[in-house]
């Protein structure tokens, strides 16, 4: 909004121009996120309370986590907000990547608002039952997909591609296919982070190195130059996308202020749906679909965690391979504090952001 405002304007003001530049306005972006948690967070938090939006902990959970019963939830609203505004202030708004980004960040984020009201409001105990929850966030991934192929938003060539990581000018193109693989990759990028939000700061610090990561490559995508010195191709859109994980960087750090070890506010999945959804397009929108695997490799451990979890119970006569899954639980049943878990899997966590960003100059 402030870009179509003031940019015009530049002939008239010269230091007006700065808002052609993405840096400026993406560097801006997280800064206006930051602000918006640090000024709404206290009252927002406040209202939760006064409401007895109050976390409800699962009784076959670690004994050391009832005392977060009663932790005002919903949390993820405030992300959104943080999200979602400073997107609109700072970004050109004739992108077409930054409505699609945005259109997923609001549809999973009112999927996940929807299950912590049937489950804190409601008193459902289940919330919002799995299947609903799977439909609606393939849903918003096929939506994202069609919108893709309709609006071509970098060029019909590039249209249903996905390039390999660690190799050069290896691309996958999925033809038919690609509506349904962008479907798969929003909803499994939307349920890993949900299932790794166990923990107080755990999620959103995870967040944050991706969301970094995916925010440099959106950037050197969409600059023709970079793109040519790092023999990747060019995005003529990408670009934009940088406000975007600017805005997701800054409110991921200003929730994290507020839930950061002991828990202030629970984000709950109204904010890991949206979290979790919005990676996942960003890493459809700069093709790099594969790169989720690696610079989102905690979130894929936790999934994988838990479904080997399952599969040895039912398989192996009620065994299990950790003393409780997603990972996480595990670390904590041998004794580990919760805060030492959180910080080495967000050590983890930028590694494997720094070997993501590696791959753009191996190519």
């Amino acid at each position: 909004m402030l870009y179509h405002l003031l940019y015009p304007l530049r002939e008239y003001w010269s230091v007006l121009n700065v808002f052609k530049y993405i840096t400026f306005r993406a560097a801006y972006a997280t800064v206006t996120a930051l602000l918006i948690s640090f000024l709404v967070g206290p009252w927002f938090i406040a209202r939760l309370r006064a409401w007895n939006m109050g976390q409800r902990i699962r009784e076959d959970g670690p004994a050391t986590h009832q005392s977060k019963a009663g932790t005002p939830t919903m949390g993820g609203l405030l992300i959104m907000a943080a999200v979602v505004i400073p997107t609109l202030l700072w970004a050109n708004l004739a992108n077409r990547s930054i409505w699609l980004v945005l259109f997923a960040t609001i549809g999973l984020g009112g999927l996940g608002f929807l299950d912590d009201y049937l489950h804190v409001v409601r008193r459902q105990r289940k919330g919002l039952l799995g299947r609903w929850k799977l439909i609606g966030q393939g849903l918003v991934g096929v939506v994202v997909g069609g919108g893709i192929l309709l609006l071509h938003p970098f060029g019909h060539e590039a249209a249903t591609v996905t390039m390999v990581p660690f190799l050069k000018n290896v691309i996958i193109d999925f033809g038919i296919l690609y509506v349904p693989f962008v479907a798969l990759v929003v909803t499994a990028s939307s349920n890993a982070v949900n299932l790794a939000d166990g923990l107080d700061g755990l999620a959103i610090g995870l967040v944050i190195p991706p969301a970094v990561a995916f925010g440099l490559v959106a950037y050197v995508s969409g600059n023709a130059i970079f793109a040519r010195y790092l023999n990747i191709p060019f995005l003529a859109e990408s670009g934009e996308l940088a406000v975007y994980a600017g805005a997701l960087v800054g409110a991921a750090l200003g929730f994290l202020w507020y839930n950061a070890h002991p828990a202030q506010v629970i984000m709950g999945d109204t904010g890991s749906l949206a979290l979790g959804g919005s990676l996942g397009v960003l890493a459809v929108l700069v093709k790099r679909e594969l790169l989720l695997l690696v610079v989102g490799g905690i979130f894929v451990i936790e999934t994988l965690s838990v479904m080997i979890q399952v599969l040895s119970f039912r398989y192996r006569g009620g065994k299990r391979v950790f003393r409780m899954a997603p990972l996480h639980h595990h670390f904590e049943l041998l004794g580990w504090p919760e805060t030492r878990v959180v910080v080495r899997f967000w050590i983890l966590g930028i590694l494997l952001a720094l070997v993501t960003l590696s791959t753009l100059k191996l190519q």
